[in-house]
């Protein structure tokens, strides 16, 4: 459904938010309860949540505003399940993986195009994400959680997502000083 953001009709936005992240609310609300439950029955918990957001998520992508969004929305999904959730026993993660899917193999060809050496390491393969998953699923992970980790080929970053920059004080009654304080930070960000 990729559109330019002033030529996205509403209903390809709701279709995209209701396969992205609503898909990723209703599994894990479900699993939540169920976690919940079970902590406050005295139960042992040691579950994960490994949500799937995007490199559009994380920087957005021009043409793809209600993907972007809906990837975007599940960061701070994960965010808020990894602070809701650490108290029953939960982590919470995403995945921005880069990989060759049906999908993306026709949107990027070039680039998720299998190399020609079947010899020659294929940075593009999905099998090059599954490591982190089997990781981030397992107990060994349990110290690790409301983070974003992007994977292509064998390069793993974690995600700085927003923070706070430079900060100053400013005049709240005057719009041109204002400007002016905004003009700086944005120099110092």
């Amino acid at each position: 459904r990729d559109r330019m953001f002033a030529n996205a009709s509403e209903d390809e936005w709701d279709l995209t938010m209701a396969v992205h992240l609503k898909g990723h609310f209703t599994t894990a609300r479900h699993a939540a309860a169920h976690w919940r439950d079970q902590a406050k029955a005295g139960e042992t918990v040691d579950a994960r949540i490994i949500n799937t957001t995007s490199g559009a998520g994380l920087l957005g992508s021009v043409g793809q505003a209600a993907y972007s969004a809906a990837k975007g929305g599940i960061i701070s999904l994960t965010l808020v399940q990894a602070a809701e959730l650490g108290r029953y026993g939960v982590t919470a993660n995403a995945i921005a993986p880069a990989a060759r899917t049906r999908m993306t193999e026709k949107v990027f060809a070039d680039t998720m195009a299998a190399p020609d050496d079947p010899g020659a390491f294929d940075e593009m393969a999905a099998d090059n994400v599954a490591p982190l998953v089997a990781w981030l699923g397992s107990p060994d992970s349990a110290g690790v959680t409301g983070r974003v980790f992007d994977v292509t080929g064998q390069a793993l970053s974690v995600a700085e997502g927003w923070h706070r920059g430079p900060t100053q004080q400013h005049p709240t009654d005057d719009p041109a000083q204002l400007g002016e304080v905004v003009q700086r930070l944005v120099a110092e960000a």
